[in-house]
């Protein structure tokens, strides 16, 4: 075990800890980003281990990942189950744009829901 090394700061003594560099550098994405910002307010203890243990940037990678991959499902799904196709597209752009743009929203608040912000 490694002795712990303080500095004095006023009439408080400060351990020097160094926090252990993530082995992976990893740029996260909108997802990872998103669950990076949840936890840092809503799951402080969460995201401080994480951080302390050199993990936060792997953790929020894998949420980022599986949050793509379920998004870009739902998307394919809801495209599939409304009839939203290329031949939609090409025969009328703009209700093809706006539907898709409603589709994306949809699946989106969900990705939210059931993945972003229910992590514990």
């Amino acid at each position: 075990m490694s002795k712990i090394t303080y500095r004095q700061v006023g009439d408080y003594l400060i351990p020097n800890l160094k926090l252990p560099p993530e082995e992976i550098k990893v740029t996260l994405g909108k997802w990872g980003m998103l669950y990076k910002d949840y936890l840092n307010k809503k799951k402080k203890v969460v995201f401080s281990t994480l951080l302390a243990e050199g993990k936060l940037y792997q953790h929020c990678a894998e949420i980022e990942n599986q949050a793509r991959n379920m998004f870009d499902t739902l998307v394919e799904q809801m495209k599939k189950a409304e009839g939203v196709t290329e031949k939609l597209k090409e025969d009328n752009q703009l209700e093809w744009i706006q539907r898709m743009e409603n589709i994306q929203q949809r699946a989106s608040e969900i990705v939210c829901n059931e993945l972003i912000y229910s992590q514990n």
